[in-house]
């Protein structure tokens, strides 16, 4: 293998920065629980970010370890809010283990902590669920996330893959939180306009720029504007055309001046509505972090 094949993928250039800020609204900066190789510390991240208007972003975990280091860098950093949950595809693990019941006990005492505004990712996944005992499981950790996030006044962040109806089905069962999320939205006219009249909210990642995302183009245009959320889903889903490389919170700007130019509006005035909304779900960055020893 040469060098140049063993060398991780670089990063993109910083693109045009915004006039008006906006935030990320789902991130995964932690510096472990992926496969990227060569991925940047999260500050340069932030940093990168906040040079071209991203303002602030939602750090998002999927796992106990995950969910620990976004409510304590939320502590300690300004620019950052945690989001805290299981992520679907870990809920089976953890029940096979055992510790389905205590996993979830932490995420309820992490969901406590003053910069932990958000319970997510939780969902249901049926792409990589394998059979009767880890579908029952997903179900069991969702309804345990919601009833979570209405105990703490939380917004709740939605994984769904392949799951559109159960997924709808379950929050209506359930009851849904009063601020709830479909992170990387990924259905079509219909669901958007269903989960809108809800007055639930659809956050748009970089797959709504893949040329073979029309779908994701026809539900943005069917959405009031104050449904819309942005995310990155860092490291992955890279905006066209960019894919290929690794993702980052200041990517954001392309993603965004994607969507305002397919609904023909001006990308400052969609930043100020994504703004208003953003910290309409979740709340402002600008209370006081705790400053915790590293």
């Amino acid at each position: 293998m040469t060098d140049a094949e063993a060398a991780p993928p670089e990063y993109p250039p910083l693109p045009e920065a915004l006039t008006v800020g906006v935030y990320d609204n789902h991130t995964h900066l932690e510096p472990f629980g992926n496969e990227l190789k060569g991925q940047l510390d999260y500050r340069e991240h932030l940093d990168r970010a906040s040079s071209v208007g991203v303002r602030g972003v939602v750090q998002v975990g999927g796992n106990l370890e995950t969910s620990r280091w976004s409510a304590e860098t939320a502590a300690r950093e300004p620019r950052v809010l945690a989001a805290v949950a299981l992520h679907p595809n870990e809920a089976p693990r953890y029940k096979a283990s055992g510790q389905l019941d205590a996993a979830l006990a932490e995420i309820d005492e992490l969901a406590g902590r003053p910069r932990v505004r958000a319970i997510g990712e939780t969902g249901l996944d049926f792409f990589r669920a394998e059979g009767d005992a880890d579908l029952a499981a997903q179900y069991e950790s969702f309804e345990a996330h919601i009833e979570i996030a209405k105990k703490h006044n939380l917004a709740l962040q939605i994984h769904d893959r392949d799951a559109h109806s159960e997924v709808i089905k379950t929050l209506l069962r359930v009851g849904a939180p009063e601020r709830t999320v479909f992170h990387c939205f990924s259905g079509d006219a219909e669901m958007a306009r269903t989960c809108t009249d809800l007055g639930w909210y659809l956050s748009f990642a970089g797959t709504v720029t893949f040329k073979n995302a029309g779908y994701l183009r026809e539900a943005l245009e069917v959405i009031p504007r104050g449904r819309i959320l942005v995310e990155t889903d860092a490291p992955y889903l890279t905006p066209h055309p960019l894919r290929g490389r690794p993702n980052s919170p200041y990517l954001i700007p392309v993603t965004l001046r994607a969507m305002a130019a397919h609904l023909g509006t001006d990308v400052s005035m969609l930043a100020a509505q994504i703004t208003s909304t953003t910290e309409e779900v979740y709340g402002t960055w600008d209370s006081e972090p705790v400053i915790i020893d590293d």
